[in-house]
């Protein structure tokens, strides 16, 4: 396989952990009687502890004193938690969507001011998906979506977008190794969760609801960030925030198989401007 094909099947194997967080997180706040804190400390846990299960035995050490890493395990907390938090109210591909969304924006927004080169298909593609973003969440229609989850989840797509911008930064070469940096963030991060925990209270404690913590923190996220992480030097601000956007068309397909979760038109329609968006931003020449 060539260099090309490999980094395009990387990157599309870290999507679909990506929406497994997405349908993982909701079939716990939905079905279950976990509170959102409880899950994403387990979560935070779990993949802290698996990935420094195989940083250890990979290379021996761990990077939590590298410089920037308080900024990467903030950044990651936001995020986790505020995901966490917004799918007691929006479905798997709904949520996945506007973290998406705003992501994109996100990262667009570290590209221009990076100096990153941005083709003119770029910013339309750009305009196109947040236009659809804008039309999803505007007020009213038939089936608005609630404040509270949509805030929740811009505020954890801001979070993701600045640790996917951090995570593209120069490295020291003692932190080189995504797994053994990913188990860093996941460990500082953890404790920031357990303080909202403590703030919020652990709620019931359900056996079903942890193991779907276990499994998101453990598989798609430790996992999945680990590989993110590692992709990331290999791609543009810009490309790596459009091939996040192919994230909620998995999602909603698998809230549709998995959860039940039936889109309204609104959101369909939505989701294939955002999702068009992309794909006109990609058709601009290779990185």
């Amino acid at each position: 396989m060539g260099d090309g094909l490999r980094l395009v099947a990387l990157v599309g194997l870290a999507m679909l952990a990506f929406a497994g967080n997405s349908l993982l997180n909701r079939a716990a706040l939905a079905g279950t009687e976990i509170s959102p804190a409880l899950f994403a400390a387990i979560r935070l846990a779990s993949g802290a502890a698996a990935l420094a299960a195989l940083a250890l035995a990979g290379r021996g050490s761990v990077p939590l004193r590298s410089a920037g890493r308080a900024g990467d395990a903030a950044a990651l907390a936001v995020y986790v938690l505020g995901f966490s938090f917004a799918y007691r109210w929006l479905d798997a591909g709904i949520g996945a969507l506007v973290l998406f969304g705003t992501v994109q924006i996100t990262m667009f927004a570290g590209a221009v001011m990076g100096g990153e080169a941005l083709a003119p298909r770029r910013w339309i593609g750009a305009g196109l998906a947040f236009g659809g973003l804008v039309w999803l969440l505007w007020p009213g229609g038939p089936a608005p979506l609630p404040l509270e989850g949509a805030a929740l989840m811009a505020a954890a797509g801001l979070g993701w977008g600045l640790y996917s911008l951090r995570g593209r930064r120069p490295q020291e070469e003692a932190a080189q190794d995504p797994t053994a940096r990913t188990a860093a963030n996941f460990m500082l991060a953890t404790p920031l969760a357990l303080l909202v925990l403590a703030g919020t209270g652990h709620g019931t404690v359900d056996p079903r609801g942890l193991l779907l913590a276990v499994v998101s923190g453990a598989m798609t996220s430790g996992l999945g960030y680990a590989l993110w992480y590692g992709v990331l030097p290999k791609l543009r601000a810009s490309s790596a925030a459009v091939a996040q956007l192919t994230v909620p068309v998995i999602a909603m397909a698998g809230g549709l198989l998995l959860l039940g979760e039936a889109p309204s038109l609104r959101q369909v329609l939505a989701m294939v401007l955002v999702i068009g968006g992309v794909g006109w931003s990609l058709r601009s020449k290779p990185d």
